[in-house]
């Protein structure tokens, strides 16, 4: 019987590490596979260049350096480097984001279902936190200042907020060559069709002025 007991836990154990990787970016089966962005072919991810054509621009991306313009409602301008800016990245599972606050501008909440987030700050500070799962909804937050890291779990909502007088930058490293982001306020009142004003009523209890008021704004 404990032959039995422990053959099972073992069997358990693999499985549940099988189903981990499955969740996360495929591991490549070769050298590289540029995406071919111009391909009709539907897969999980994007098709495969010929090897034959690749050329070295397929691996690079120019323009981190610039500021991003964040002359808008929320004071942030995010600029991706995923795979739809650098086919080089396609299967290898990582993305990047440089990240632009003015001062008091938010990242907004939001999540990220394919991907873990690295955030580092490059200059200024900034507020950053994230909330765990229900029902304990733990808001776990820190002020970060210049070389400061932190680290968002996937598909969590989280955000940042510049606390400094001045400008901030942040470089963020994502475990997804397409991680996908979900604005948590834009898709529930900005969704389309939209979702019917009593489900939103009962949700944020609130009456239906303010819900249409919600959704004139996304």
């Amino acid at each position: 019987m404990a032959f039995y007991i422990f053959f099972f836990g073992l069997v358990l154990s693999f499985s549940l590490s099988v189903v981990n990787v499955i969740a996360s970016d495929h591991s490549p089966l070769q050298d590289f596979c540029v995406a071919d962005t111009r391909s009709r072919v539907l897969v999980n991810g994007l098709a495969c260049k010929d090897p034959k054509t690749v050329e070295a621009a397929d691996f690079s991306f120019g323009g981190l350096h610039l500021e991003g313009n964040t002359s808008n409602p929320i004071g942030s301008s995010v600029t991706p480097v995923t795979v739809f800016q650098l086919p080089g990245l396609n299967t290898l599972g990582i993305s990047l984001v440089r990240i632009d606050y003015a001062p008091s501008g938010v990242n907004p909440p939001h999540t990220h279902p394919r991907a873990s987030e690295i955030l580092t700050v490059l200059e200024g500070s900034l507020e950053v936190g994230f909330v765990t799962s229900s029902p304990e909804n733990r808001h776990i937050t820190k002020v970060l200042q210049k070389g400061d890291v932190f680290v968002f779990p996937i598909g969590l909502v989280h955000y940042q907020r510049n606390v400094g007088s001045g400008h901030a930058v942040a470089i963020v490293a994502l475990s997804s060559q397409n991680p996908g982001v979900v604005i948590i306020a834009s898709a529930v009142f900005g969704s389309k069709p939209s979702i019917a004003n009593d489900i939103l009523v009962k949700a944020f209890h609130v009456d239906k002025g303010v819900i249409n008021y919600l959704r004139s704004i996304f």
